[in-house]
């Protein structure tokens, strides 16, 4: 497909869901962990698994969502960050991460970055 004017990515390669995790102990990208996202099943409070992905050497993973995949709805984003720090040789608080989230608007790219370390993390909506 042709890329759009302005966009520096071709439209193929463009997410509209994305992560990244960073390990800010040592400020490097979060390796080798699982990525899982779920949708909310409306009406109801039982999720629905869609993809799993693992970080690669930049904390960042293939995109969770494609290009016309989203549609409006509550999402929820599993990291499992105590497998990633027993890999590592230490013990952590959290055994994993939810991040839960609202999309509103299927058409628009979502990046919901990570931040960890054994005892706290931290999310925003990115951009």
């Amino acid at each position: 497909p042709p890329v759009p004017q302005g966009e520096g990515m071709p439209e193929t390669e463009k997410g509209s869901l994305t992560t990244h995790v960073l390990n800010t102990a040592t400020g490097l990208p979060a390796a080798g962990l699982a990525v899982r996202l779920a949708r909310l099943q409306e009406p109801g409070t039982g999720w629905t698994e869609l993809v799993q992905r693992w970080t690669d050497k930049d904390g960042r993973c293939q995109p969770l969502l494609a290009p016309g995949q989203a549609t409006a709805g509550t999402y929820k984003l599993h990291f499992e960050t105590a497998a990633y720090w027993q890999g590592l040789g230490h013990t952590s608080f959290y055994p994993f991460v939810e991040v839960v989230f609202t999309i509103t608007d299927p058409v628009q790219k979502l990046h919901v970055p990570l931040l960890i370390s054994p005892y706290s993390y931290t999310t925003y909506r990115g951009s």
